[in-house]
């Protein structure tokens, strides 16, 4: 191997090694920072806080409801607006595991959903998106029941 080959073979392993490792305190910042974006979304159902909750939906966000994907965030806010009716949230939900991609402009959370007795009954899967004023959005929603598997 000539000296050239190796010193351009190092530099690449190098570079490319630097360019990981300076990735990942991006992603995890950003993945803070997407968990307490879905920690505050959560929140709004909480203190029933019906506008605030709409702030965090992009306007062509997709949250999938029984057979029947909801398209929009005025459809998405339609079709959620019940859920603030009442003194006491029917369900919360909290952030368990988040990941960003390298781009830090998409995340995905997930984590358990809470009936109002405490009693774990779904689990949620959500994709943020950064978008042009820096605020992350949620474009993608869908929650499963829990599998109650052996």
């Amino acid at each position: 191997m000539s000296k050239t080959h190796l010193t351009l073979t190092a530099g690449w392993f190098l570079f490319f090694n630097l360019a990981v490792f300076a990735a990942e305190p991006l992603t995890r910042e950003a993945g803070q920072t997407v968990e307490e974006t879905e920690r505050a979304f959560a929140d709004t159902m909480a203190r029933r806080d019906f506008e605030k909750f709409k702030s965090f939906i992009a306007e062509e966000a997709v949250f999938f409801s029984g057979t029947t994907p909801l398209r929009g965030r005025q459809q998405i806010a339609d079709a959620w607006e019940g859920f603030f009716k009442e003194p006491m949230a029917p369900f919360t939900w909290e952030p368990e595991q988040v990941e960003v991609l390298d781009s830090g402009t998409l995340a995905w959370s997930t984590g358990p959903v809470y009936g109002p007795d405490g009693e774990r009954v779904a689990t949620f899967n959500s994709v943020w998106q950064l978008d042009e004023s820096h605020q992350w959005r949620i474009i993608f929603d869908k929650g499963n029941e829990v599998c109650l598997c052996p």
